[in-house]
């Protein structure tokens, strides 16, 4: 594919001064499929310079431009969706089906969500002889990770233009086809030069680079707890602010009158959807005690289900993992799983029969797993599922909200007037910043983000546009 060695800035695409050569690996076969041009510091400061020569012009647009050019890339992009979808199945192994259902279909909805938050968003208002003004907070960094490529990017860079802000994203190295894809989806969508700049490059390097630049007002990030205590580390001695999205380990509690089948049923599927790489999957299920054994039979059975194979084939439910470092890595937590006295219902070590090569962990259940073993505390970030038995509703709240962790949580009850009260009152008590109630919707409209060391700060809707703004009071204006 083209650029695949450049950075987009300016409004075109750049070669890097000190290129670092990095090779993208296939999950699914462990074979080199692209060779990219990394690029470093040199290209930041380009990128900044030119943010800052866009920002007066671009903050200064009316909202109606603004939704014009929100409205223009949404086209572009609903081109190119297929492109999106294969992209993502290509570089991080999510199965196409997935990619074409979830992946791609994220961005079409956030840009769909802010054209709509927009369009009813007030920019300024009255406060006695106050006026209170809502102004773009100015160059933003955003920083995004591999497992929701599209989302991520969509998700930070279309609040940061609604907003009026200029911006500079640095993608996952390790997802860059769907990263090049949008590059080109913005410059197709005739952005003015300058708003949109992409640098590709690793952690260390850009990424740190974007982080403690003087130049850039706020960094949002998404990623892991380590990289983010790097990043704010970095941006304090500039005090820019910085909106993190972090890791998680969010339980979901079964509740007793929950139809058990059912639920464990969901939530053997939300833990491994993506194959089971999302930051806000439900990997710790709590079932009644007395009901324990038949929920980890049940359980075991929703796994053994799962078709794991090539994330081309549309038959394919569960993919490879993204790397083979991960893959070790969650080889060693189902080990700890096993040396420490969990019981293992399906899966295991090794990877699936039938499959020699790629980065294929086997659909896992752990069942009898003790609140302070290893997988009920780490993010395993694989398809690894830990049941944790509970006594009563006070213990189970008291062990999902024993975390350091905050993002999300999930409630599983009858659908009762009661039962649903019950499920009501358990998700008012949990420490998350998102609760769902029964596998309720996605809604792109409510605030997206966690508590402790999830993060700070909130995406989607109206919190994501507002994590992009400044707040200004102009005293006397109505004097």
């Amino acid at each position: 594919m083209a650029h695949e060695t450049q950075a987009y800035i300016d409004g075109a695409w750049v070669d890097p001064v000190a290129p670092t050569a990095y090779d993208l690996v296939s999950p699914a076969s462990e074979e080199v499929i692209l060779r990219l041009g990394l690029s470093g510091a040199a290209e930041v400061d380009r990128a900044v310079a030119a943010a800052q020569r866009a920002f007066a012009g671009f903050s200064a647009t009316s909202v109606a431009e603004r939704i014009a050019l929100l409205r223009r890339i949404l086209a572009e992009y609903e081109a190119r969706a297929e492109a999106f979808a294969q992209a993502m199945t290509r570089e991080m192994g999510t199965p196409i089906t997935f990619s074409r259902e979830a992946q791609a279909p994220s961005g079409t909805a956030h840009l769909q969500t802010m054209i709509e938050v927009l369009e009813a968003f007030a920019f300024t208002h009255g406060l006695g002889q106050t006026m209170i003004a809502r102004e773009a907070i100015g160059v933003v960094g955003l920083i995004t990770p591999w497992n929701w490529p599209v989302n991520q990017i969509v998700c930070k860079v279309a609040p940061a233009l609604a907003a009026g802000c200029t911006m500079v994203l640095k993608p996952s190295e390790m997802a860059p086809i769907s990263a090049i894809l949008w590059a080109e989806t913005m410059h197709a969508a005739g952005l003015p030069p300058g708003v949109f700049n992409m640098v590709p490059g690793d952690g260390p390097t850009v990424g740190e680079a974007i982080a403690a630049h003087p130049g850039i007002d706020m960094v949002s990030f998404t990623g892991s707890n380590r990289a983010g205590t790097r990043v704010a580390a970095l941006a304090a001695p500039t005090v820019k602010r910085v909106a993190q999205e972090l890791g998680g380990k969010s339980a979901n509690i079964v509740l007793a009158s929950a139809d058990l089948a059912d639920a464990v049923a969901r939530g053997v599927a939300g833990c491994f959807n993506n194959n089971g790489q999302s930051c806000d999957a439900p990997s710790r299920m709590f079932v009644p005690a007395a009901r324990h054994d038949e929920a980890a039979e049940l359980a075991a059975a929703a796994a053994r289900a799962f078709v794991v194979g090539d994330p081309a084939d549309p038959a394919t439910t569960l993919g490879p993992v993204v790397s083979t470092r991960q893959f070790d890595r969650i080889q060693g937590l189902i080990r700890s799983g096993i040396e420490e006295g969990a019981r293992l219902m399906a899966g295991g070590l090794g990877r699936p029969d039938g499959l020699n090569r790629g980065c294929y962990v086997r659909p896992t259940v752990f069942a009898g797993v003790g609140h302070d073993m290893t997988i009920a505390r780490q993010e395993i970030f694989g398809p690894v599922l830990s049941i944790l038995p509970y006594d009563d509703v006070e213990q189970a709240i008291a062990l999902a909200n024993d975390t350091p962790f905050g993002l999300a949580a999930f409630v599983q009850s009858g659908t009762a007037a009661a039962d649903i009260a019950e499920a009501r009152q358990v998700a008012l008590r949990l420490r998350a910043g998102n609760v769902t109630l029964n596998d309720a919707g996605w809604d792109l409209f409510a605030p997206f983000g966690g508590y402790r060391q999830s993060g700070n700060g909130r995406e989607y809707g109206r919190w994501g546009l507002e994590e992009f703004l400044e707040t200004k009071a102009v005293i006397g204006w109505g004097a």
